[in-house]
């Protein structure tokens, strides 16, 4: 299966995976408002051994065959605040 990835220029480390290229009919108007501009980055094959960074490849292909997108958010940022450092009292 390919997959089409585009990164929005108005959120940050957020990724629009399309099952077809350029067709951002797919996206529901609101999220294609919020995501702003896309820019393509990469046309990739979705195998089912294939591995991505941040993604579950099975994921994004049964996203991809069910609705045509998967949307890729960015990694949370923990709160260093939250960390257990090791601290005993």
């Amino acid at each position: 299966m390919q997959a089409y990835v585009y990164k929005s220029l108005r959120k940050a480390d957020t990724y629009v995976y399309l099952s077809a290229r350029d067709d951002f009919a797919r996206l529901p108007e609101p999220l294609r408002a919020q995501l702003g501009n896309l820019q393509f980055v990469l046309e990739v094959t979705l195998t089912p051994d294939r591995a991505l960074a941040r993604e579950d490849a099975g994921v994004v292909r049964a996203n991809l065959a069910s609705r045509g997108f998967h949307l890729q958010f960015p990694p949370t940022v923990l709160d260093p605040m939250t960390e257990d450092w090791g601290t005993d009292a």
